[in-house]
Parts: structure tokens; C-alpha cells; sequence
């Protein structure tokens, strides 16, 4: 599809699967030789990043763990710049190699938090992997060290990224449009 509705907006095809699925199959390439023999638990930060997170764990080969939690700081089509703290981590993450997965850093707010937080329990390391960067809407410096792909500031929805709840199981990544 070339335009979808979601709700009340209109977007236009930005980013098809195929491409988003060949940026992540390079993310875990560069994985795999990165984490092997580190035994990484992998953060995955619910609910944008399930379907990166599911894309990228089929090719990641090295063993490791998954784990999911829980975050949020948009609310609409901006960020609410109010973020929750982190829950749902039940594994001990002192002395392990961490690897933080999430949908979309824009701001950075979200992620710097996350960050702060899971330090205080002394993982020997902290990665951070993120589907899309929007460079231009950061914030705060946040070490990123797996970016697939950096896009412009526009809001999109699909592939696990919402409005309002709403085209998170789209295949494919749509820009919202300008009227």
C-alpha cells in the first residue's frame, strides 16, 4: 500500500519490510562476531519493539537470552516527555553483557533513563541496538552502539511503532503526511 489511514491521519509508504528486514539482517551479522562468548541477555523495550525484536533474534546465532520490558514516554504524535520507570526486569544483570533493543531513539530521553537505571545493577556492559535513529531529534547524547537505520524527524507508524495504539502490525514503515 502506498497510503494507509491510522485513526484520524493519513501516511505514505516511507520504508518497505524488505529493507527494514536487510538493515536488521546487518545488525545481527555485526552481532553475532561482536557477542560471541559474552552470553548476552537481550533487553527487548515493549511495546514498539516487538517485531524488531522478534526480526532480529531469528538471526542472531550466538547463545543468549531474551528478556521484555517496559517503557513509554509517547503520547499522541509527540513525545509526552513524561517517561515511566522500567518494569518487568526479573533477571539478574550483574556482570552480564546487556544488549538494550528498542523500536525508535528520537529524543534519547527514554533511552538515557533506561540507561541510568539498569547501571545501578552493575552489568559488565551496556548495548544499546535501535531499529531507527531520528538524529536530528536528539536530545541527549546516548551512546547507540547497532543503529539499522537513521531517518528524518517525520512521525511513522508500522513495524511496531504506533499512533495511538494503532498500526503497530503494519509490514511495512509509513510517514505521516503533510497535508
Amino acid at each position: 500500500m502506498k497510503t494507509v489511514k491510522v485513526k484520524d491521519k493519513e501516511f505514505e509508504l516511507f520504508l518497505t519490510q524488505e529493507v527494514i528486514e536487510k538493515a536488521i539482517g546487518d545488525i545481527a551479522e555485526k552481532m553475532n562476531k561482536d557477542l560471541a562468548e559474552k552470553d548476552p541477555l537481550f533487553i527487548c523495550v515493549l511495546n514498539g519493539s516487538f517485531i524488531y525484536a522478534a526480526e532480529l533474534m531469528k538471526r542472531v546465532s550466538i547463545p543468549c537470552e531474551v528478556s521484555f520490558v517496559k517503557m513509554s514516554s509517547y503520547q499522541g504524535i509527540s513525545s509526552s516527555g513524561k517517561i515511566k520507570e522500567i518494569y518487568g526486569l526479573e533477571e539478574d544483570i550483574k556482570g552480564r553483557t546487556v544488549v538494550v533493543v528498542e523500536d525508535i531513539v528520537d529524543t534519547g530521553y527514554t533511552m538515557s533513563l533506561m540507561l541510568e537505571q539498569l547501571v545501578c545493577d552493575e552489568p559488565k556492559e551496556i548495548l544499546v541496538s535501535t531499529m531507527l535513529l531520528k538524529p536530528e531529534a536528539l536530545k541527549v547524547d546516548v551512546k547507540l552502539d547497532y543503529v539499522a537505520m537513521e531517518i528524518p524527524s517525520d512521525f511513522i507508524v508500522g513495524y511496531g511503532l504506533d499512533y495511538d495504539g494503532y498500526g503497530r502490525n503494519l509490514p511495512d514503515i509509513y510517514k505521516i503526511k503533510n497535508s
